[in-house]
């Protein structure tokens, strides 16, 4: 375990983003034995004038007006920065040279902040911990004079069209000039392995405290008197990510079965004929501590993922909650899901489906409850942090012979 050392993370999530992210549960793990720097990534021109409504825009706004501080101490050893600057709006050029100059017009307005930031806390011997940030923190390194950089790979980004323009030269570029680079799934390591050598697999973190069946009470209204057995999903209901086949296939065939959807749509779900179907129930979005209960009434928990590009290799961490709810789960087989082989049930395809859910109903008992609710425990934020160190500590090791 890597400590007394000073972090600077960079990453796509900003500290006070909406949803949770898993470099933000790292930062804080790491802040437990070292003084760890967060930047928020520096807002860009179009994003301020597209959602200059937005109360988060509005909220940098004030602080780039210096009407509240840039930076904020979040707990002892831990500080968030919010760069005091505007960055151009770039992701999309085309033209290769183009970008590359205005990204490292981009990269300096960046680490001006950064190294006003690090010089003010004293900052010396710095590790980079770079959460796919592959355009604006391109040169961070040199820029900030770090000892160290590390990339993390956690979701196959130049999958998704938003990323490609400039995204697969970039990231490659990137991650070979990285010291090191760790993912969170076997695949996404293999890929990287294709440009740097160092690049490991570190596995998830997850924290599931609050999936733990001894803290249900009751079940909620709108669950409580759906007939059983129920096949459940918990998540966001989206196209790209989500077989919406699989789920009309196994309402189809098993009308006794009620298939139950916890989450927001997006149009394709909503439009769906899943709609149409009276032993499928979509029960909207909850609140995160309302989900576990939710996921108790599960007979039988689903991941039925769309197989892709974007998909094949992340580390979906709804199983381990599901998972730390004892509960029989069944998903689509990706490269990603092979770290849970033995504990859930793979499917290839919609017929597969079908006859895994019987079997994980037939299957069920105690014993196994006890043993997915144990690997799902052991996936915790400290273990992650502790592998993601390792990879650190060796690299270091071998640059300092």
């Amino acid at each position: 375990m890597i400590k007394g050392r000073d972090i600077v993370v960079v990453g796509l999530a900003a500290m006070d983003s909406r949803i949770g992210s898993n470099v933000i549960n790292l930062s804080y793990e790491f802040a437990k034995h070292n003084r760890v720097l967060y930047v928020n990534y520096p807002l860009d021109r179009f994003t301020l004038w597209r959602e200059r409504k937005d109360p988060l825009v509005i909220k940098r706004r004030e602080i780039m007006k210096g009407k509240k501080p840039k930076l904020v101490e979040v707990t002892d050893n831990f500080w968030n920065l919010y760069p005091n600057t505007v960055l151009e709006s770039i992701s999309q050029l085309k033209v290769d040279w183009l970008f590359d100059i205005l990204n490292k017009i981009n990269n300096k307005r960046q680490a001006r902040e950064v190294n006003e930031a690090i010089e003010s806390l004293g900052f010396k011997d710095i590790i980079i911990f770079n959460d796919t940030d592959m355009f604006r923190s391109f040169y961070l390194k040199e820029m900030i004079k770090a000892k160290t950089f590390c990339y993390y790979t956690r979701d196959n980004m130049v999958a998704v069209d938003f990323w490609k323009a400039q995204g697969i030269r970039n990231e490659a570029k990137l991650m070979a000039k990285a010291d090191v680079v760790v993912a969170n799934s076997t695949y996404l390591a293999d890929k990287a392995r294709q440009f740097n050598p160092h690049s490991y697999y570190v596995g998830q973190g997850c924290d599931v405290s609050l999936f733990d069946k001894k803290l249900i009470n009751e079940a909620p209204h709108d669950i409580k008197d759906i007939k059983g057995p129920i096949i459940g999903y918990i998540g966001v209901l989206f196209n790209l990510r989500l077989d919406i086949e699989v789920l009309v296939h196994l309402a189809k065939n098993r009308p006794d079965w009620s298939i139950v959807l916890v989450g927001p749509e997006d149009d394709a779900f909503a439009s769906s004929e899943l709609h149409d179907l009276e032993n499928v129930h979509f029960l909207g979005s909850k609140k995160m501590e309302e989900l576990p209960a939710y996921l108790n009434s599960f007979d039988v928990a689903l991941n039925p993922q769309l197989l892709n590009e974007v998909t094949i290799g992340n580390y979906p961490r709804k199983i381990d909650e599901y998972l730390a709810m004892g509960k029989p789960t069944v998903a689509t087989k990706t490269e990603g899901m092979s770290v849970f082989a033995d504990y859930t049930y793979l499917a290839e395809n919609k017929e597969d489906y079908l006859k895994l859910v019987q079997k994980a109903l037939d299957d069920n008992n105690a014993d196994l409850e006890v043993k997915r609710e144990k690997l799902a425990r052991g996936h915790t934020w400290e273990a992650n942090a502790k592998e993601i160190f390792k990879y650190i500590e060796l690299v270091e090791n071998e640059n300092n012979k």
